[in-house]
């Protein structure tokens, strides 16, 4: 597939970081020379200098040419109009990020269609979303629906207090036919490994699980914690991602957001008026302890820096709140926050990366969720009909050993995936794997 990324500041550098390992042809574009310089030295990547929203760089993009463009320019405004001149130029597919989540609405969606922009991305939405979705599912560090919530991703870290330490995966699930869940991955020391029946659950392990409704619990209590019922949060940061989430829950939780900025705190102040707003740097252990941190059931850091989200995460770590949830844009320090206690990280790097990347599959992708824990994917494929998965049991498929079908969705019923099993067309069929077969499993369904 050629790929045009219209920006490479860092959602566009880490989208062509991303595509460029899967063998599609990517051109960069960019009026910064010094960012196209880096991007080039790190990615395989055809780099174009210029300003994105003017017909003569996008012609010499060849966008012309292009399946699939995509617009992450710092500003919405140029995103719109550089995606809309990609498609009367003849790009086939163009998405644009946004800001604005008045775009979203149904009416105003279908304008932007009709202007020639398929998708609008606001990441800073989605990410509120997957904050809110992890606060109803707190005993997990990541949670994914699919199908509607009949099947789920559940992703949590053995404590010292889960019966699964020290236990095989042939002891803790016995005959696999009549369970309703499933061991799909373990994330250990950086590595992440597709389990076999001998591998042994260890303290400090990060678990993925796929499992159907009536099975979560029951998934949930391996991990030695409980899910609690948030009554008091805490938010650090009057960023998109704050805002959007204290205005959801605020009729709901009692709300303390914390801002470092008078002109900005007076604004929340009045936008939010149901949550109380504090002018305070979340730096000072001092202040934050002075507000309450300790009384909190949840604490969300979402500053724009990651290193002060970090520290501000620890904290209330050690002050016994039970939930805590930290932005971490620096890929790099993900590891190290995980290692530190924190019990969640967003990015919004990932979750626009796993929004866009089902658009450069050939294969029909219902959803795809680029993990933060590990370096993985779990897909949702919609078998076709005379596809290779429909011509025999599971275990006759010849599937890569770095992915592991979990589960399967035909109709109102739910299957955890096993050797036996057949798949049928138009099943859908939840897959975890790792980046070394994403370009391989997809042929399976197609």
């Amino acid at each position: 597939m050629k790929i045009v990324i219209a920006g490479v500041g860092e959602v566009g550098s880490h989208l062509a970081k991303m595509l460029g390992s899967e063998y599609h042809e990517i051109t960069v574009v960019d009026n910064d020379p010094k960012r196209l310089e880096s991007i080039a030295g790190m990615v395989d990547v055809i780099v174009v200098e210029g300003d994105c929203t003017t017909f003569a760089t996008l012609k010499k993009a060849a966008v012309r040419k292009a399946d699939l463009y995509i617009a992450v320019l710092p500003e919405e405004t140029s995103n719109v109009v550089s995606a809309m001149l990609a498609k009367q130029l003849g790009a086939r597919k163009t998405i644009a990020r946004i800001d604005n989540n008045e775009y979203l609405e149904p009416n105003n969606k279908e304008m932007f269609i009709n202007m020639g922009i398929d998708y609008l991305f606001y990441p800073e939405k989605a990410a509120a979303q997957e904050v809110i979705n992890l606060l109803g599912h707190t005993s997990t560090t990541e949670y994914v629906d699919f199908s509607g919530g009949k099947l789920s991703l559940v992703v949590f870290k053995i404590d010292a207090a889960s019966p699964l330490i020290d236990k095989s995966l042939i002891e803790i699930t016995g005959d696999r036919d009549s369970l309703p869940y499933r061991t799909v991955a373990i994330s250990r020391d950086g590595e992440t490994i597709i389990p076999r029946g001998n591998d042994r659950f260890q303290e400090g392990d990060n678990i993925y699980v796929i499992a159907n409704q009536s099975a979560e619990k029951e998934v949930v209590a391996f991990s030695g914690k409980t899910d609690i019922d948030i009554k008091n949060m805490m938010i650090l940061g009057g960023s998109k991602i704050g805002v959007q989430v204290a205005s959801e829950l605020q009729d709901e939780v009692n709300i303390k957001l914390v801002d470092y900025t008078p002109e900005k705190a007076y604004k929340l102040a009045e936008q939010l008026e149901r949550t109380l707003i504090i002018n305070e740097d979340g730096r000072n252990t001092d202040a934050m302890i002075e507000e309450g941190l300790s009384n909190m059931d949840a604490f969300l850091a979402v500053t724009g820096r990651a290193e002060t989200n970090i520290l501000a995460a620890m904290l209330a770590k050690r002050l016994g709140v039970k939930k805590v949830i930290a932005e971490v844009e620096n890929l790099n320090y993900i590891n190290l926050a995980e290692n530190m206690g924190i019990d969640t990280i967003i990015n919004k790097k990932l979750i626009m990366a796993s929004n866009i990347f089902r658009f450069t599959m050939s294969t029909d992708v219902q959803a795809i969720k680029c993990l933060t824990g590990c370096d993985a994917e779990v897909l949702e494929f919609i078998v076709k009909p005379n596809s290779p998965a429909t011509k025999g049991k599971i275990k006759d498929l010849d599937f890569p050993h770095d992915a592991i079908i979990g589960g399967i969705v035909r109709g109102d019923k739910t299957f955890i995936a096993v050797g036996n099993m057949e798949i049928n067309a138009y099943d859908r069929v939840v897959v975890f794997s790792l980046p070394s077969a994403i370009s391989r499993i997809g042929k399976f369904f197609n």
